[in-house]
């Protein structure tokens, strides 16, 4: 078992707790070294499915949470997003949990869905279980900052 701390943190399901939570990913984000670019992917991949959570989870009567999850591993972050509150049991979450694919019908995953395109854009790794309220979890690898190795540097030879 590979060695990983967890943060978990319970917000009222109400639009005006996704900024905490952008808060809290940019800051794991940036003590884990990601890049300024990989942080704000992060922040919009959490504040669209947070979004979806605040949005659609609970009827306007009902007072809700959504509980955000942060699994911090040496080489990657990863995220989950759950709109029905309760504590999360990783190994339940990871032993039901299957990669979303595009071919599924939006409407399983509620109706403005389409964060979801956006979140796997954003993100290494997208899956999603939905038996009992919606749980996204996202990863995003860290990458040692490998400067040269990519496509984009300027090459100093013609």
């Amino acid at each position: 078992m590979e060695n990983f701390d967890f943060v978990e943190m319970k917000v009222p399901a109400k639009p005006e707790y996704v900024g905490v939570v952008r808060l809290s990913i940019s800051g794991i984000a940036n003590r884990m070294g990601f890049s300024y670019e990989e942080i704000e992917d992060l922040k919009v991949a959490i504040s669209e499915a947070m979004t979806n959570a605040t949005t659609h989870a609970y009827k306007k009567s009902e007072e809700g949470d959504v509980t955000v999850g942060f699994g911090i591993y040496e080489n990657r972050l990863e995220v989950m997003v759950a709109d029905h509150g309760g504590s999360f049991n990783l190994s339940n979450v990871k032993e039901g949990i299957g990669p979303y694919h595009q071919s599924e019908s939006i409407e399983n995953l509620r109706e403005g869905g389409f964060g979801l395109f956006l979140i796997e854009a954003l993100m290494d790794k997208v899956e999603i279980k939905n038996d009992y309220g919606v749980i996204v979890l996202m990863t995003k690898y860290l990458y040692a900052n490998e400067v040269g190795l990519d496509d984009d540097q300027i090459s100093t030879t013609q």
